[in-house]
């Protein structure tokens, strides 16, 4: 088992140093603007490299969960997608069509879909019938756009890709479903690599960034092991609500977003600087202590939804207390400026003193 990791990390870091090189060659590669202020032209090849690498490792490993082969073929699919965006910035309705094509696959060949939202309003379980073929698309779509919006500053998509993995693997292992938990396993050992070269670990000049290939193919694989973990058999070993707490931060993070832009009339794809990292920045903390802080906050809520999961701290209560801090986020998210600006005026006068 460890060598098999050991070659994984070795794949995808072999995979990054050849990849980056290519990637200059055919202007792959994420320039400077307005809204993104890093230095230079830095390749967009970290989800590719992810890819390639899992790609391979289940081709030799066809039979650690059913329908590999559906899944390969689906990530794929959206890698190429990824990396075309990436190229040639495509209409977001383009991607949302691919990623609902995908869901619709996922559905019809592998069986992954919700069938049941559990206790989450104290009513009894909540079986959702035919409404779950839709809801499971919608699922998938926000998944995969919120791992993606949240790509903001170096290393946060794949430190928190990393949580969400690791809260997986932690369920799944203690389900006894050890295949499954070293799937989350190996992805987190492939991600790694990425996410050193991505804070210049190998050097600045190494830099290199996810890309939309890489947080579609991250969102995308995290909402279907987090299906195939809470709806898998009569008793899963996830509820629906902890998945909730293991994407918290991204999925928060995404809704409070788009609130805001439809409530001032905009799209909801429409990108700006109101992100959770973009707030902290403002507040003036460096990129460094925004990752730790947001990483630290994702592994808060990804422990609170195991302990309440091995407690068995009732679906409606987990649940109730997930919207009060959706609630308060979206508050604080309205007032973020007044909030940055008082903070700002504080630490000022605390100089001149």
């Amino acid at each position: 088992m460890y060598i098999k990791l050991i070659f994984v990390f070795f794949s995808s870091i072999t995979a990054l140093f050849l990849l980056r090189k290519l990637a200059k060659r055919i202007g792959l590669v994420d320039k400077p603007n307005e809204r993104k202020r890093h230095e230079g032209v830095i390749p967009l090849v970290g989800g590719i490299a992810i890819c390639l690498t899992i790609t391979q490792f289940l081709i030799y490993h066809p039979n650690l969960f059913e329908h590999s082969n559906l899944y390969i073929t689906c990530i794929l699919i959206l890698t190429i997608v990824g990396a075309i965006d990436d190229k040639f910035d495509l209409s977001f309705k383009v991607r949302l069509l691919v990623q609902a094509s995908l869901s619709f696959c996922m559905i019809y060949w592998a069986g992954l879909e919700l069938h049941t939202l559990g206790d989450m309003f104290a009513l009894g379980d909540i079986n959702l019938g035919y409404l779950g073929y839709l809801i499971t698309i919608f699922a998938v779509i926000g998944a995969i756009n919120a791992f993606n919006m949240v790509d903001g500053i170096d290393g946060l998509l794949g430190g928190l890709s990393i949580v969400s993995f690791s809260g997986l693997a932690i369920m799944l292992f203690i389900d006894n479903q050890i295949y499954l938990s070293y799937i989350c396993l190996v992805f987190i050992v492939a991600i790694i690599p990425y996410v050193l070269f991505n804070l210049g670990f190998f050097g600045r000049k190494r830099k290199v960034f996810m890309g939309d290939a890489g947080s579609m193919l991250i969102g995308f694989t995290i909402i279907w092991m987090l299906l195939l973990a809470s709806q898998n058999g009569t008793k899963p070993p996830l509820r629906p609500v902890t998945a909730l707490w293991l994407i918290a931060v991204p999925l928060m993070d995404m809704a409070a977003i788009m609130i805001r832009r439809i409530r001032r009339g905009d799209s909801p794809f429409k990108p700006d600087r109101e992100h959770l990292h973009h707030i902290f920045q403002r507040l003036g903390f460096s990129s460094w202590q925004t990752l730790l802080i947001i990483c630290f906050i994702a592994i808060c809520y990804a422990s609170f939804g195991i302990l309440g999961e091995v407690i068995n701290i009732p679906e409606y209560i987990m649940f109730g207390i997930f919207v009060l801090l959706f609630v308060v986020y979206s508050f604080l998210l309205s007032y973020v400026w007044r909030i940055s600006s008082f903070i700002r005026r504080i630490k000022i006068n605390k100089i001149k003193v």
